[in-house]
């Protein structure tokens, strides 16, 4: 898939756990979970708003597109 979820990454960066994010955006840590491994097949935007203003970050900080020719 080309579309890339680096939410993972981020958290990382910031010593945060998937937990802390949950609480802080007041989503689920299983409908995170399925955000971070890339099995979500869709992201609302205030979704998207919450997780980038909890984590001080810009949406293509967590998504990114990746050219399927580049992903191998």
């Amino acid at each position: 898939m080309p579309i890339v979820i680096r939410l993972d990454r981020e958290l990382v960066e910031r010593k945060m756990t998937l937990t802390e994010l949950s609480e802080r955006v007041g989503i689920t840590v299983a409908n995170l979970s399925i955000l971070k491994t890339g099995k979500a097949r869709a992201v609302r935007l205030s979704t998207l708003e919450s997780i980038c203003r909890e984590l001080n970050c810009q949406p293509g900080d967590i998504i990114e597109y990746v050219a399927e020719s580049e992903a191998r």
